[in-house]
């Protein structure tokens, strides 16, 4: 049957109406869903009660190391602090002088950087050894010239004016074989006079203990 103009548009706005009808039912039912939220978490309700701190002990732990007064060890020994580094540094610059010589030099002029650290009467006997016409050849026909140092090493004994320290000397000798390195021990004595030290002794170390 055909359809009036008026029956048509009549029509079409029905389906209009009912096509809005269900988009609106569909938009609402969505957004229902998507705003549920979970339920809250529960909460316990029972009162915290806090625990008093554990008052400081006052005893050590087990195995704790007492603690004792330092111990000064100057009041044991027959010299001070102060005494004991100025013989050292005594011993040890005589000590490098001693390791120090050149074959175009004298006993003189060897001896003499030796002058205020040796005693007058060390000094003679090392002048005496270092002009030994063995020895003093022997550097001259090498050509030897030694360089040396000094470190000491432990203290071997000591008396009521004296300090006797284990010293090792390096050298490093050139000659006309070439560069070498000689290390030695040596026990050097070093004696107090008049406030001042001087090397009294030196001989190796290895003599001193037989």
């Amino acid at each position: 049957m055909d359809l009036t103009s008026r029956q048509r548009l009549l029509a079409f706005a029905l389906t209009v109406l009912a096509l809005a009808g269900l988009g609106a039912f569909l938009f609402v039912t969505g957004t229902d869903k998507h705003h549920t939220a979970s339920p809250p978490a529960q909460h316990s309700t029972a009162p915290v009660t806090s625990q008093p701190a554990a008052p400081p002990s006052s005893t050590p732990p087990a195995g704790a190391a007492a603690t004792s007064s330092p111990v000064n060890i100057y009041n044991w020994l027959p010299f001070t602090k102060q005494q004991l580094a100025k013989a050292a540094s005594v011993v040890t610059e005589f000590s490098a002088y001693y390791g120090t010589y050149s074959y175009s030099e004298s006993a003189t002029s060897y001896v003499s950087r030796m002058q205020g650290l040796a005693t007058p009467q060390l000094a003679q006997s090392i002048g005496s050894g270092f002009a030994a016409p063995g020895l003093e050849s022997q550097r001259k026909q090498q050509k030897q010239v030694s360089s040396g140092s000094a470190q000491i090493d432990s203290i071997r004994a000591f008396g009521a004016n004296s300090i006797t320290f284990v010293v090792t000397i390096t050298q490093k000798i050139t000659s006309t074989s070439g560069t070498s390195h000689q290390v030695n021990q040596y026990a050097v004595t070093a004696t107090e006079s008049g406030g001042s030290w001087q090397a009294s002794s030196i001989q190796l170390a290895s003599v001193g203990n037989q």
